[in-house]
């Protein structure tokens, strides 16, 4: 089944906040190094995707999710944010990207970082770039997805069971593979 991507507008973020709450929740249980430790709660999880409402509402930050079950649930999302300092209008990080770990396996992730792409590439956004732990199977997904690793930083963050787990940077120049 191929996977819907739709944006989420600040409405759309408050209407879902749950099930993404949900999907932030499974995807650290599932042992993710997304920011977050074991023992994530529902409502730790509500409130941090109600703490990204000001940056979609002020366009800072775009958001889309994945629906690819025949249930229509969002298994899936990403974001990116860009810069707000003037010399870096050109570059946006790219956030977050998350499958629900029943979901996986499907070309959730692929689908997901592609439109993400795009659609910086469509709004002027030259340089995207991201940070994912070493020897995660994100770190895999980006690789071979054309993005080119920039170096690794030992300790960076721990991994969801509080273990110092390194960082590798990654980044993709979008100016020729998009326009």
């Amino acid at each position: 089944m191929t996977a819907v991507i739709t944006a989420l507008s600040a409405a759309g973020l408050r209407t879902h906040r749950d099930e993404l709450a949900a999907l932030l929740h499974a995807v650290v249980l599932d042992g993710s190094s997304l920011g977050f430790l074991a023992g994530l709660d529902h409502t730790a999880a509500a409130a941090w995707w109600d703490s990204l409402l000001p940056a979609v509402e002020d366009g800072s930050l775009a958001l889309w999710v994945s629906r690819t079950g025949a249930d229509g649930a969002i298994d899936g999302t990403v974001s990116w944010y860009r810069e707000s300092k003037p010399n870096g209008r050109h570059r946006a990080e790219l956030r977050k990207l998350m499958v629900h770990p029943a979901a996986r396996g499907r070309g959730t992730a692929r689908a997901l970082l592609a439109h993400a792409e795009t659609e910086a590439a469509r709004a002027g956004v030259l340089l995207l770039f991201l940070d994912t732990e070493t020897g995660s199977g994100a770190e895999h997904a980006y690789r071979s997805a054309g993005w080119t690793e920039a170096g690794t930083i030992p300790d960076y963050a721990t991994d969801p069971e509080g273990r110092l787990r390194p960082t590798t940077l990654f980044y993709k120049q979008l100016r020729g593979a998009h326009g």
